[in-house]
């Protein structure tokens, strides 16, 4: 899936996650398998903006009960497209190098960023979808899988974020 060209601004899209958060963790533990099993965990995190917002870089830092992660999300905005490029990466596996490209759309608060990767040695389209502003004051990312060109999604990861 290709991200769109937009026409607004998006530059300051990321300013929300500037800081130190608290993330409550419900991963499933077999995407794509039918399995209902999940598992939740808690982390922490923090966000530091870059070339004056036009970058950002994470820091995500987590016990769960099948390891340790640590991992970082590198952020680059795009002026021309209006458009983010968000590379995940962790101590473990390194960088993914396909990053997920997307937008908030205006004014509601919402973003979707996408990329084609392989999951399990089959083709996926996955998404990343953040909510800006949440009922308990903080945000909201979730993970979902495409196995189907995005006819339909399977969420396998949501975080809760909660000023720390």
């Amino acid at each position: 899936m290709q991200a769109e060209t937009r026409t607004r601004e998006g530059q300051s899209d990321f300013d929300f996650l500037f800081g130190r958060w608290t993330v409550r963790n419900r991963r499933l533990r077999h995407p794509l398998s039918g399995s209902e099993e999940w598992y939740d965990f808690d982390a922490s995190y923090r966000a530091i903006p870059l070339w004056d917002g036009k970058a950002n870089l994470d820091e995500f830092i987590a016990d769960t009960p099948y390891g340790r992660i640590e991992g970082l999300t590198l952020r680059l905005y795009d002026a021309a497209t209006a458009t983010w490029s968000l590379y995940w990466a962790t101590s473990k596996n390194g960088l993914i190098v396909v990053p997920n490209v997307g937008a908030f759309n205006g004014g509601d608060g919402f973003g979707e960023f996408f990329s084609r990767e392989t999951f399990d040695g089959r083709p996926i389209v996955c998404r990343y979808r953040w909510t800006k502003e949440c009922e308990h004051g903080g945000c909201r990312w979730e993970q979902a899988f495409s196995p189907d060109d995005g006819a339909t999604w399977e969420t396998n990861w949501i975080m809760e974020f909660t000023r720390a």
